[in-house]
């Protein structure tokens, strides 16, 4: 993230080592990131911009549109979800980034805003709800929180904190 140093980069899992990296030039704010066969997606924070990727050699091979802020994304079969800082996931095609429909979720009957980061697992999307400990599980057909998890214990002791530091992914 940030503008001037964002990064796609392939990380060795076991050791967080950086194997491959290439540089997002200024003026874009890279974000959310997802696998579509041989492609990398990667959002664009306010550029309006999902830059696209060979996976393999990380060449740059195109740029789609959309509207808003681009915060989340994740592959949940067939087609993406995205989120952008909203209470709505925005459901996708991979191919053209059109929209297939919006869901609105909700956690105890009420919208839930600041969805961030997402991960789709099993039929379901989970998502980190940014400036809080909150990740919850939501079922993409309903729009309903099924699950919540605290993560409060993962952030050092509060006396110790950035006020910058709140999580921030998945």
């Amino acid at each position: 993230g940030l503008v001037g140093q964002s990064t796609l980069r392939e990380v060795e899992l076991g050791t967080g080592r950086v194997m491959r990296k290439m540089d997002v030039p200024p003026p874009i704010f890279a974000e959310g990131l997802a696998l579509v066969g041989d492609r990398l997606i990667q959002l664009t924070w306010q550029n309006g911009k999902a830059l696209l990727y060979d996976a393999r050699t990380f060449a740059k091979q195109g740029e789609l549109t959309y509207r808003g802020e681009g915060w989340g994304l994740c592959r949940d079969g067939e087609t993406l979800v995205m989120s952008d800082g909203s209470a709505n996931l925005t459901v996708r095609r991979p191919n053209d980034f059109g929209i297939v429909r919006t869901v609105a979720v909700t956690l105890d009957g009420r919208p839930l805003d600041k969805l961030n980061e997402l991960e789709c697992v099993d039929g379901g999307v989970y998502a980190n709800v940014w400036t809080t400990d909150l990740i919850v599980k939501i079922d993409l057909a309903s729009g309903r929180v099924m699950n919540r998890i605290d993560a409060a214990n993962l952030l050092l002791p509060v006396e110790r904190q950035d006020p910058a530091m709140v999580l921030n992914g998945l």
